[in-house]
């Protein structure tokens, strides 16, 4: 039976030590802190808290996920009116997405069940269309807000958050950093609590205090004002979330969230003793905490904040003398390195004599949306398709295949196309809407009504895999089951249908039936109707493993090198000039593969029964049971720092949580253990890095000269702005041989290897042909590529100072099943075997 470690962690003994995600952290702290629902709506960076975490308890809390975030808001104030204490997840868009509801239910003054949003912020951004600061609309709003500083205050945030709300009888923001969000960290558990649901009056009259009728609206304002408000203040002002770290008083940061750890990581690696204080509340600000810490700095007081200039604008409001962003400043999410700079230490950066490549994102191999948008981008070359209006979501990914050309917000693609249609009526039948079907679940069907009810001619285009799949596959209405493993019931095509237009449903793996529906649809847009192509096929990634064969050979008889098949992260031009298969290959889950319909030359034949590739691998004998070890903290160093540099699927996360397993039984658990990592869409294809550090450390994100060894699992990836900036003096470099061209680019265009390997002259670097050994093993995919360089670096100064035990004893801690263990074990011996010099 497979261990569900998340329940563990919520039912384990107060003090126990754990390294988790930010999310996880305060997902862990829900059920701990006796939170008795949670809803939301997937959206990096937040995904995870219900994704990875409270879906595996469902039997410890109510759970689940909502059509869009202003529904999941409203499901969650139902929840308190019945007296439950509940958590709504978002990221900052779909927070204005729900501003309705929030805002509206900021000023209810009656007792009732905690109302806690969990807003996750993306201030860089990774996976995030704007960059707006939503901190004046919660002050505006009066919300008291957190911002957790560490892994530890996500954790704890949840039980605080319910206190708040119950006791002052208001909503609780937690704005979480994504670099929080996403990172790993060390915690101790919370002691575990029960909180019944609040026992509230059943009668109509107490129930009908919850209307916001306008001069009912204007009683609870007063209140907030006259009432809630000055017991904020004074709460905010005591709160132990707000933290002094003293110096010598010289220079002082005021600060909070995730900048707190950076401004500790950047104090320390420059040797200055800095005052810091970090401020566990944004909103209401403790103002007299504030003003007698400016007091007591003799030089400059910093303010270093993401998102716009909240707090420097709010103290200077208040006649405070502090130095805040320089005017213009284009900077909305620090880093240690930026603040160093900020006090005036700037680290000198190397030089590469090549450039990276350029990755963009790109939909996955064997995805079904491949075909629609390789006939997109020919309806479009000739000029059939003016404009195509696209959407947020995988969807979005087509736009560097020229498939799409606008991308706004969720289920904005059609009301866009209806504006532009409006205003150049001659053009409807020569633009496209294009979403996916869970964003036509979420809002995209307003727009479809909307378009209904204007009379509005064109052609709108529903992608249709089942699944939230840019977030990782989560259930949307349009998917098979629920959360909860329930059917659902919602029809979307009949409620398409419903809205009064034609819908025609497509084979997504079918090029003709695609390239045929399209041009029709156009046609009828251009005598006046509206209709709706549902394009349909399963996301890739929740097609059974077993299905994911390499399905059809190249008859290199036929094949005369046209390179027309040459469409998918999984097919490549081999050294013999020939297409092949690589390890990225699906077989497209079983479907007729779209790159043997692109051959004009049928020079694709079905695999003998015999001949099938699978990407399953052969199966593995299980591996011996793994001995004691142990390691004494003298051989340790007092920190150690890796990061990791690859291409998104490579497994740069899974080696991440490997070193936070390692360190953690090495015995780092008792000063500190952080990993930092890449989310949202460049994980798709896209530039990856993992940086990881235990000890003396304070940050996720690495100063520069810090890391012990740079670890690039693609070749060109070392040439990445800043990485080489990451290694100290005397630090190592373990490159891979492994070559990822991005489909689409020329082969020329890839970074000559001469060329790389003269940007790392003076450094000491091992190349290793870890994908190579990978397949050896039988790995035709070459997943465990990543546990081989696990190997390899174990066998390397300072780290093979760590028995291969305690490595082993890691890498099986976090595999989650026995064959991947037995998988992941022969890898790491193999790896330990290659030559490291």
């Amino acid at each position: 039976m497979k261990k569900n470690h998340m329940k563990e962690m919520c039912t384990e003994q107060a003090g126990k030590r754990e390294v988790l995600q930010g999310n996880i952290a305060f997902a862990v702290g829900c059920v701990r802190s006796g939170i008795h629902s949670a809803d939301g709506y997937p959206g990096t960076p937040s995904t995870e808290v219900i994704d990875r975490g409270l879906s595996q308890v469902q039997d410890m809390i109510k759970v689940g996920w909502s059509t869009n975030e202003a529904v999941a808001a409203g499901v969650g104030f139902g929840q308190t009116l019945a007296g439950n204490d509940a958590v709504v997840t978002m990221k900052i868009p779909g927070l204005f997405q729900a501003a309705d509801v929030v805002t509206s239910s900021a000023f209810f003054n009656d007792p009732r069940g905690a109302l806690i949003y969990y807003v996750a912020s993306d201030f860089t951004p990774s996976s995030t269309q704007h960059l707006v600061d939503p901190r004046y609309l919660f002050k505006s709003c009066f919300l008291p807000v957190i911002e957790p500083a560490s892994h530890q205050d996500m954790l704890e945030a949840p039980g605080i958050a319910a206190d708040i709300g119950r006791k002052y009888n208001t909503p609780v923001v937690i704005l979480a950093s994504g670099t929080l969000c996403h990172s790993e960290g060390l915690v101790s558990l919370n002691p575990v609590r029960e909180i019944p649901p609040l026992s509230l009056p059943e009668t109509p009259e107490d129930i009908r205090k919850f209307n916001l009728l306008p001069t009912v609206a204007r009683v609870h304002y007063d209140r907030v004002m006259s009432e809630r408000m000055p017991a904020l203040q004074k709460m905010v002002e005591q709160s132990p979330l707000n933290r002094r770290f003293d110096g010598d008083g010289e220079i002082g940061i005021i600060t909070y969230g995730a900048n707190s750890m950076f401004a500790r990581e950047a104090a320390a690696a420059l040797g200055k003793d800095i005052d810091i204080l970090s401020l566990g509340f944004t909103n209401p600000l403790p103002l007299e905490l504030i003003r007698s810490f400016c007091g007591s700095i003799k030089g400059e007081v910093y303010v270093i904040e993401d998102g716009y200039r909240y707090i420097e604008e709010s103290l200077k409001a208040e006649g405070l003398d502090v130095k805040g962003k320089a005017e213009l400043s284009n900077c909305t999410e620090w880093s240690p390195e930026l603040i160093a700079q900020s006090l005036g230490k700037k680290i000198p950066g190397r030089q590469s004599i090549a450039e990276p490549i350029a990755r963009p994102p790109m939909i996955c191999a064997g995805c079904p949306y491949r075909l629609f948008a390789i006939a997109m981008n020919r309806l479009k070359n000739r000029g059939k398709i003016e404009v195509a209006f696209g959407d947020i979501g995988c969807n979005a990914l087509l736009y560097f295949m020229n498939a799409i050309d606008t991308g706004l917000a969720m289920g904005a693609s059609e009301s866009k196309r209806t504006g532009y249609s409006i205003a150049r009526p001659d053009k409807a039948a020569k633009c496209v809407s294009v979403l996916g079907d869970s964003t036509e679940c979420h809002s995209g069907m307003d727009a479809t009504r909307n378009t209904v009810f204007r009379n509005v001619a064109g052609v709108k285009v529903v992608l249709d895999n089942y699944w939230t799949a840019m977030t990782g596959g989560q259930p949307a209405p349009s998917s098979p089951v629920n959360l909860a493993g329930e059917k659902i019931n919602f029809n979307m095509v009949k409620a398409l249908e419903g809205n009064g237009m034609p819908v025609v449903v497509v084979d997504a793996y079918d090029r003709k039936e695609v390239q045929k529906s399209l041009r029709e649809a156009l046609k009828r847009a251009e005598q006046g109707e509206f209709l709706t192509l549902v394009v349909r096929g399963s996301c890739i990634n929740k097609v059974p493993r077993e299905k994911k064969k390499i399905q059809v050979e190249i008859d290199k008889d036929k094949c005369d090198k046209c390179y027309t098949c040459l469409i998918c992260p999984g097919i490549e031009k081999g050294e013999d000039g020939f297409p092949e298969f690589n390890n990225l290959c699906s077989g497209c889950g079983g479907n007729t593969p779209a790159c043997a319909q692109m051959c004009p030359h049928d020079a694709m034949a079905p695999l003998g029964q015999k001949e099938e590739k699978s990407s399953g691998g052969k199966e593995i004998e299980a591996p011996p049971e793994i001995e004691e070890g142990s390691v004494s903290a003298d051989m340790l160093p007092e920190k150690l720092s890796v990061a990791i540099r690859g291409v998104g699927g490579q497994g740069n996360l899974f080696f991440g949580r490997v070193l936070t397993q390692l360190a953690f039984l090495a015995g780092y658990d008792e000063t500190n253990i952080v990993k930092g990592e890449t989310h949202g869409m460049a994980q798709l294809g896209g530039p990856v890095i993992s940086t990881f550090s235990c000890g003396r450390c304070f940050s996720p994100v690495l100063m520069p000269k810090s890391a012990d060894c740079l670890i690039c699992m693609e070749a060109s990836e070392i040439l990445r702005p800043g990485f080489l900036d990451l290694l100290k003096d005397g630090g190592k470099i373990f490159l891979a041989k492994t070559r990822i061209v991005p489909n689409g680019v020329l082969e020329d265009q890839y970074p000559d290897m001469e060329k790389i390997k003269s940007s790392l002259t003076d450094m000491t670097v091992c190349e290793v042909d870890v994908l190579g050994r990978a397949i050896e093993l039988g790995d035709p995919t070459g997943r465990v590529a990543n546990v081989v360089m696990m190997g390899v670096l174990s066998q390397a100064a300072p780290f093979n100072n760590i028995p291969a035990a305690l490595w082993l004893k890691a890498l099986q801690n976090i595999s989650p099943t026995s064959g991947i263990w037995a998988a992941n074990h022969k890898a790491f011996t193999s790896g330990r075997e290659m030559k490291t010099e």
